[in-house]
């Protein structure tokens, strides 16, 4: 009998947008800083303050865009966010410490996530229908059970406590959140490009028929990023409850289209199967640049945000660009 050889499908790790999204950041960062008025975007102010804020979103997009990697996507962190802070705020209220409410709360995110990660997987329904309505299940039910009312964390955690020091503290002139935002970066960038879990996100994205021929369990990748997408949202309610001072059942509404945003402009595929942390991170300052710049240039609010969806397009445009050229050499 004659061998044959069975060819497996080859892994290529795709990271799209090449130098475009860091040449996106440096630009959007010398625009702002000769345009705004008196030069304030450069101001330490006004970078301390876009340190503290970036990383309410941008926490969550990091695992947001490992998902649409793997060739999915979660719209419902505008609703698991603001429910983990209701539930932060609710084991506050029953004696809980502090530190062991904010422990308890992270595994129930990522139940949050589970949840999200096993309809899709079960029910093979599109995950963008999936994730939409239970944003808005979780959102009816928040809205019930809290009464739309804001909640004071401050007896429980004042400004000075320990856990407000480790989540929205300083280290010389550096917001605490910032390093947080970017030690998560680090490590998702870690596991997505130097370990197999992030060879099995590509492969699921890039093409699921091939990832299950090389033996791969698309199902566990995908639960395992929304779970992921989950215990970030989670770990993103405690800590924006604690600089807020408050639990408010408007947490995070609108961040399921900006994470999104922020994911394309940094580079990934809403196809799937093509992207890198690196310029996820970088689209996510990117957003918060050009929210800030025209914010102090005075633009009107509708205004910044038009601005930030031509942006969105053209770098939309650009990646499919770069994505054909790069297609064109390979072949």
């Amino acid at each position: 009998m004659q061998n044959v050889t069975v060819a497996r499908p080859r892994l290529k790790r795709v990271n799209l947008g090449g130098l475009s999204t860091p040449i996106a950041f440096l630009l959007a960062m010398l625009i702002f800083a000769i345009f705004s008025p008196g030069h304030r975007f450069l101001d330490p102010r006004n970078l301390g303050a876009m340190a503290k804020l970036t990383p309410d979103m941008g926490v969550v997009a990091l695992g947001v865009g490992m998902l649409m990697i793997a060739g999915e996507f979660d719209l419902s962190i505008a609703s698991v966010l603001p429910f983990c802070s209701y539930i932060f705020t609710q084991f506050l209220i029953a004696g809980l410490d502090p530190f062991v409410a904010f422990v308890l709360v992270l595994p129930i995110g990522a139940a949050f996530g589970l949840i999200n990660g096993l309809i899709v997987v079960r029910t093979g329904l599109p995950s963008f229908i999936i994730t939409l309505s239970t944003m808005l299940f979780w959102r009816g039910l928040l809205y019930g059970v809290s009464h739309m009312m804001p909640i004071s964390i401050l007896p429980y955690v004042p400004s000075d406590s320990p856990l407000a020091h480790l989540l929205t503290g300083q280290i010389g002139p550096v917001p605490v959140q910032i390093l947080w935002f970017l030690a998560f970066a680090l490590i998702l960038g870690l596991i997505l490009h130097r370990n197999k879990f992030g060879n099995w996100v590509y492969a699921t994205g890039s093409n699921q028929d091939a990832a299950i021929a090389m033996g791969i369990n698309v199902s566990l990748v995908k639960v395992a990023c929304y779970m992921l997408i989950g215990f970030l949202c989670a770990f993103a309610a405690v800590m924006q409850s604690v600089r807020l001072g408050s639990f408010a059942a408007t947490q995070g509404i609108g961040f399921e289209l900006k994470a999104i945003a922020a994911v394309v402009v940094g580079g990934t595929s809403l196809r799937g199967g093509v992207g890198s942390m690196l310029g996820i991170a970088l689209g996510v300052f990117i957003i918060q640049i050009i929210e800030n710049g025209l914010i102090l240039m005075q633009v009107p609010v509708f205004g910044v945000e038009t601005f930030i969806g031509i942006a969105v397009i053209l770098f939309v445009v650009l990646n499919n660009l770069t994505n054909r050229q790069f297609a064109s050499q390979s072949a």
